[in-house]
């Protein structure tokens, strides 16, 4: 992947983003788009476009969702501890002993989460997982009225992990879910020639995806696109403990991922299968056999219905702090879809 590509990724992924405190990976989106398309906006929902070719007769939309799984300050009690709530699915297996940071009004607070230690509890109890409810938040603070004068209620939390490149072109981060959805609809919209596209193309970086689509949901209301494809992250079968019997064989470097089921328009599938092969770019295929936890879920059923595709990066520990993904497969989801869209045009046949 080529530096500055690699510097924009980087900082996508240092950047806080929990659902509904999305709004510094947004400003990232636009000015890295900004002089590559007509228009940019953000709606009231937070939701990030950049638009080429606005007037043209078919809409495209790319959606990659800009929020991340975290945390929230919920309670903090007489001694000064915080407890917190999650912002989407964590997985209170591996949140304990981490440092996070709180992220106030003032800048990120940096803090420690706690739990009882191990020598202190009954044997029963060292097999069980400790709930998210018994583990809290120490900043060092005294007591209740130092933690408030500094801490609100509601603010949100992220564990304290950065980017990392590990052996060849594979990565390590927190909350490549979905942030490399994002990433990849920015470098379309930089990368796409304009003068082959013959759509008008809406790149979006939406949010909330983690508690409900809910991004999707405005923005593709909003845009009212005829075709639309949503970016996100899949479940990498290549590590132990993962049943490939039930997510397929999917493996980090060997391409991006075209999913394929209910959730995906048939005829807009086999485009990007037959465009792959034509341009010499690696993909994978996942059936998919309801209805996704993507934006494509909800883009598919806007309105009247959206002709709708689905890529997946390969991801290994989603939802953990240290998710790994390899450049090369976001280098040919952007490879992919850039081809794809310049070679859409008005008249074609979407109709199963």
């Amino acid at each position: 992947m080529e530096a500055d590509r690699l510097n924009f990724l980087r900082s996508l992924i240092q950047t806080p983003s929990p659902s509904g405190f999305e709004e510094k990976v947004q400003e990232l989106f636009m000015e890295r788009v900004q002089d590559r398309t007509d228009r940019e906006y953000k709606d009231v929902h937070g939701n990030a476009f950049g638009v080429i070719h606005p007037g043209a007769a078919v809409r495209v939309m790319l959606a990659g969702h800009s929020d991340e799984v975290g945390l929230m300050v919920q309670h903090v009690n007489e001694q000064g501890f915080i407890h917190f709530s999650a912002v989407g699915g964590i997985d209170a297996h591996i949140t304990a002993g981490k440092r996070v940071r709180i992220h106030t009004r003032d800048g990120a607070l940096p803090g420690v989460i706690g739990k009882k230690p191990i020598h202190l509890m009954e044997e029963k109890d060292r097999l069980k997982v400790s709930k998210i409810r018994e583990q809290w938040i120490d900043i060092g603070g005294k007591n209740r009225e130092e933690v408030l004068s500094m801490v609100r209620i509601g603010d949100p939390i992220t564990i304290d992990t950065g980017f990392d490149s590990l052996l060849g072109t594979r990565v390590a981060g927190r909350g490549f879910d979905d942030r490399v959805g994002a990433f990849v609809v920015a470098e379309v919209l930089r990368n796409v020639d304009r003068k082959q596209l013959k759509v008008a193309l809406f790149g979006v970086s939406t949010v909330q995806e983690e508690i409900g689509l809910r991004g999707a949901r405005t923005s593709s209301f909003g845009v009212e696109p005829h075709l639309a494809i949503a970016i996100d992250v899949t479940f990498a079968s290549d590590c132990p403990e993962v049943d490939k019997r039930r997510t397929g064989d999917i493996a980090l470097g060997k391409g991006p991922v075209i999913a394929r089921g209910p959730n995906v328009n048939p005829r807009f599938f086999q485009l990007l299968v037959e465009t792959a092969e034509k341009n010499g770019i690696s993909y994978q295929v996942q059936a998919e056999a309801r209805a996704t936890g993507t934006d494509a879920n909800a883009i598919q059923v806007s309105r009247s219905g959206v002709v709708t595709a689905l890529i997946g990066i390969p991801d290994r520990y989603m939802h953990t702090p240290s998710e790994v993904v390899d450049l090369e497969d976001l280098d040919q989801a952007i490879a992919l879809i850039t081809k794809t869209v310049e070679g859409l045009e008005e008249g074609m046949s979407w109709i199963p």
